[in-house]
């Protein structure tokens, strides 16, 4: 079978990824190790020179790590067992190597959250509608395009909207950067937290991931809503 042939059953990320770029991108993960303090600027520095797939895989990565376990070494180590269990190659299609090394980084992510405290990701009991701003489970119904939220992310207003995610409870905190974020489905999302968030955090359900993510963009709408009048 050619190498660029995919069966229903393979990831979408080629077996065997170009050697020296896929070596110099873990080469330059591991170096960010150092003990030192780090940033989102630090981290895309390290890779500036890379091929556009590097790049792009780079400074999306560390910035989603950062936005679910904080900023510094525990984030460039879940940029680095991402890179190892995702096989990254220029060749292939962007959006598909995006979306498998987001899901594998969030899948590390959620392991290092629920290693830290072990109730913090777990499912909720009877948990019921609450009445809330918004009406719908998508990002839109903020009052925010998917484009709006990631120039909120990087832009003039990150620090504003990093404080506001880090003061969010963990779970609100990991599904909205899950959902609205990595852009995973509801199912997607229920799914990752099943099988990486802890013993607890097994009977997690579509519903009560659409249920939270309301809730999460109810409060990233005032958080809009202050910005709007100041």
């Amino acid at each position: 079978m050619p190498e660029d042939t995919i069966t229903p059953n393979e990831s979408l990320i080629p077996a065997k990824p170009i050697p020296e770029r896929a070596q110099e991108f873990n080469e330059r993960v591991h170096d960010l190790l150092d003990g030192q303090p780090k940033d989102e600027a630090t981290v895309v520095r390290a890779f500036d020179g890379l091929d556009e797939m590097f790049d792009l895989i780079a400074a999306g990565m560390y910035s989603m790590a950062s936005m679910l376990v904080g900023e510094g070494e525990d984030s460039i180590r879940l940029v680095e067992t991402a890179v190892a269990n995702v096989e990254l190659s220029s060749s292939q299609d962007h959006a598909e190597t995006r979306k498998s090394s987001r899901m594998a980084l969030c899948a590390a992510a959620l392991d290092t959250l629920a290693k830290r405290d072990e109730a913090s990701l777990a499912a909720p009991e009877g948990l019921e509608h609450a009445a809330t701003c918004i009406g719908d489970d998508e990002l839109d119904a903020a009052g925010v395009s998917s484009e709006e939220l990631e120039r909120m992310i990087a832009g003039p207003d990150r620090d504003r909207v990093r404080n506001w995610l880090e003061s969010l409870p963990t779970i609100l905190r990991a599904i909205f950067v899950l959902r609205a974020v990595a852009g995973f489905t509801t199912n997607e999302t229920a799914e990752l937290l099943r099988e990486h968030g802890g013993p607890q955090a097994a009977g997690w359900s579509g519903d009560a991931v659409r249920e939270l993510f309301r809730q999460g963009l109810c409060s990233l709408a005032s958080q809009v809503l202050q910005a709007a009048t100041h």
